[in-house]
């Protein structure tokens, strides 16, 4: 039933095509069974139905199927030429170290919000994380056009007050929108001096995440899980593959033990995914968060390594107006850890 609604929907014997029916019908290669009623069935489908495009990639992996209640997309394999195709992420760990001059260490980053601050109140936020002299800072994300803080007085504005501090931190505002305001907006980042974004591929379309990477190679794309829970694609594969696959070069996630139900076991397998080693891809940088501690640091990085970067909004900013020494002390916390032998 799987591997026929995930190729041409419909009765076999209605087909009286020969090709159709040995190079495009879906194919079961394994059913295992794994107990409690449970299977883990393994399909083959046809490249060419998927057109090498992201939004019909998709639909032929998992469009009608993921309207089943009790089938879960878990993992996939691709052949090289998908790969090629679809190019993945190609800044990655590298860049991110490189440009905040994090070469063997974790990084740091942390988030302005509420939504609803003007601008400059952005901007100064801003100007107190960086003087605790965080890695990189982003936008909420729920920060987009908004009458009360307009996409480019934001980015202006913030922009301006993390030069001033003159720490080194780097900006990555959200953007959001069609693809031509993803255009508009990222262009005007890069006109700002900004190599970082932030993006989140559920809301804007997976194919928008992979055009922007194509029309933006020198801009890494940092991938927010807003939305990502709203089908049963399993996480590790959503935010640490698919994601990578199209573009991503950082991916951020909840954290085990934070405000969001992930497991440990998820956690790493995520982040596993992210970095391993996949075609000609740069790894992905993992960024674990979601109500994250300074408390936590040490354990953070234990789990994950230093190829990671841990990120802390509103941790951070509940200490209103000793602000930036907090975020120094976050900052001190993660320059100074040191890593179990196996890490």
């Amino acid at each position: 039933m799987l591997a026929v609604e995930q190729s041409v929907e419909m009765p076999l014997d209605a087909i009286d095509d020969p090709a159709v029916l040995t190079d495009i019908v879906g194919q079961v290669e394994d059913i295992a069974d794994q107990g409690d009623g449970r299977f883990l069935v393994r399909l083959g489908l046809a490249m060419a139905t998927t057109g090498l495009e992201a939004g019909q990639f998709l639909n032929m992996l998992f469009g009608n199927s993921s309207i089943h209640d009790d089938i879960t997309l878990a993992d996939i394999t691709l052949p090289p030429a998908m790969t090629r195709a679809f190019g993945g992420s190609i800044l990655g760990v590298p860049f991110m170290r490189r440009r905040t001059g994090a070469q063997v260490r974790a990084l740091t980053g942390s988030a302005l919000k509420p939504q609803g601050l003007a601008p400059e109140a952005l901007g100064d936020l801003a100007r107190r994380l960086a003087e605790g002299g965080i890695d990189t800072l982003k936008d909420d994300h729920g920060l987009a056009d908004q009458e009360y803080s307009p996409f480019a007085r934001r980015v202006a504005a913030v922009a301006a007050a993390v030069r001033a501090a003159g720490s080194g931190t780097r900006y990555i505002p959200s953007v959001s929108g069609d693809l031509d305001r993803l255009t508009r907006q990222i262009a005007l980042a890069r006109d700002e001096g900004i190599d970082m974004v932030l993006i989140a591929p559920m809301i804007v379309g997976l194919p928008a995440l992979h055009a922007v990477r194509r029309r933006f190679p020198q801009m890494a794309l940092v991938a927010h899980p807003a939305l990502a829970g709203a089908g049963r694609i399993a996480p590790p594969l959503l935010l640490g593959k698919l994601f990578r696959l199209f573009g991503a070069d950082a991916t951020v996630f909840p954290n085990h033990g934070g405000r969001f139900g992930y497991s440990p076991a998820t956690c790493r397998a995520l982040a596993r995914a992210a970095l391993a080693p996949w075609d000609d891809f740069a790894p992905c940088l993992p960024v674990p968060a979601g109500g994250m501690a300074i408390d936590r640091v040490s354990e953070m990085l234990d789990f994950y390594g230093p190829d990671v970067m841990l990120l802390i909004g509103g941790g951070l900013l509940a200490a209103r107006e000793r602000l930036t020494q907090h975020t120094a002390a976050f900052v001190r916390k993660v320059h100074a850890h040191e890593y179990p032998a196996t890490a």
